[in-house]
């Protein structure tokens, strides 16, 4: 049928495009915030794009269903405008009837927002974490670039390597110097190298010396020695750490039903049915006076997005602290939207307006009874 192709080829269009955009603004945004992580120590440098493509991946529930609402809003607006939606009209194409076509348009993307809130998000927040820890947990020597000073986990040791091996388990003209109470010491050594006994990872040096110094006292002592071991982690046992509710699957959220994970998929199973009800609500929202601008809708259709995104996460910190419940708030936030999207319909589909309607209170209250 010509009105449902020409209007999903015009949607397809504008989604594609609108779809790009958002990618392109969201990856400059987190690439910059990555990039601020791996200066502070936070983030390995080698690993930023990594970072940042789970980072992206993890956002992209919110940006398909931003991408859709636009491209909706945007064809719509588009149509109005030009008085396309008039001829459509003339036809006997009502505006409830452009809901089929809406539907059969954004089906596959409610699937994919779906999987990507169920599945995606939890696995793409996890292997940040992964990659964090797994940072942070790098012994200190490890953390070490040829030519570079740089400061220890604990900040109470500096290093600095002249060059390293291939397979980085020893160096040559090694300088440590660290800081323990009032005591300071500086070590040089021709070459180091680590090795783990039972739990605790060792530094050993060779062919070096150590100054001492008291800092109340001033007192200093120098030390030569041939051979040197310096305790570098007290455990290298791995692990596996803790996860939070954004971290755990949905399986393990169904499971573990306590007021946090009940909150997280609260949050996840309404991500499908906000990009439902925004569909809707560009069809609504969408009807523009051609003689007026189409930047007052839009602005509008913006401002509905950032606050229904608002109440779902609002919602959210609500269920975790036990102040409602998760079936309820989803019922109240999402069916009272369905709602007042479907009235809202009913109302531009049957034309009503309030010169129309009060007119008729007024003769139904004088009438005589």
């Amino acid at each position: 049928m010509l009105f449902h192709s020409s209007l999903r080829k015009d949607l397809a269009r504008n989604f594609g495009a609108t779809l790009l955009i958002l990618v392109t603004i969201v990856m400059t945004i987190i690439l910059i915030r990555t990039l601020g992580q791996a200066s502070r120590g936070s983030v390995n440098p080698s690993e930023v794009l990594l970072v940042m493509g789970f980072s992206v991946l993890g956002q992209m529930t919110t940006i398909i269903t931003l991408s859709l609402f636009i491209s909706c809003v945007a064809t719509l607006s588009r149509m109005y405008g030009e008085s396309e939606m008039v001829i459509w009209f003339s036809s006997g194409q009502g505006l409830a009837q452009f809901i089929r076509p809406l539907f059969r348009f954004s089906w596959p993307i409610f699937v994919v927002i779906g999987l990507l809130s169920l599945f995606v998000w939890p696995w793409s927040h996890q292997q940040i974490q992964d990659l964090r820890q797994r940072y942070e947990k790098r012994n200190d020597v490890e953390r070490i670039a040829p030519g570079q000073f740089q400061e220890s986990a604990g900040g109470n040791r500096v290093f600095f390597i002249d060059k390293d091996s291939p397979g980085q388990e020893w160096g040559n003209n090694v300088f440590v110097s660290s800081r323990d109470g009032q005591l300071e010491s500086v070590t040089t050594a021709s070459q180091g190298r680590i090795e783990i006994v039972g739990s605790d990872r060792f530094l050993f040096l060779e062919n070096g010396q150590q100054w001492l110094t008291h800092l109340d006292t001033g007192e200093t002592r120098l030390t030569q020695f041939e051979r040197y071991q310096l305790l570098i982690d007290t455990d290298t046992a791995p692990d596996g750490g803790v996860r939070n509710s954004r971290q755990s699957t949905t399986l393990q959220l169904i499971q573990q039903p306590s007021p946090n994970n009940q909150a997280e998929l609260a949050w996840r199973v309404g991500l499908v049915f906000t990009a439902i009800n925004m569909v809707l609500l560009a069809l609504a929202l969408s009807a523009v006076n051609p003689r007026v601008g189409r930047s007052y809708h839009l602005g509008l259709a913006l401002f509905v997005f950032v606050a229904y995104y608002n109440l779902l996460n609002v919602g959210q910190s609500w269920i975790s602290t036990g102040r409602v419940s998760a079936i309820g708030f989803i019922l109240v936030l999402h069916g009272g939207v369905l709602a007042v999207s479907m009235v809202w319909l009913s109302w531009r589909h049957m034309n009503w307006s309030w010169r129309n309607v009060l007119p008729d209170l007024r003769h139904a209250k004088g009438a005589p009874a």
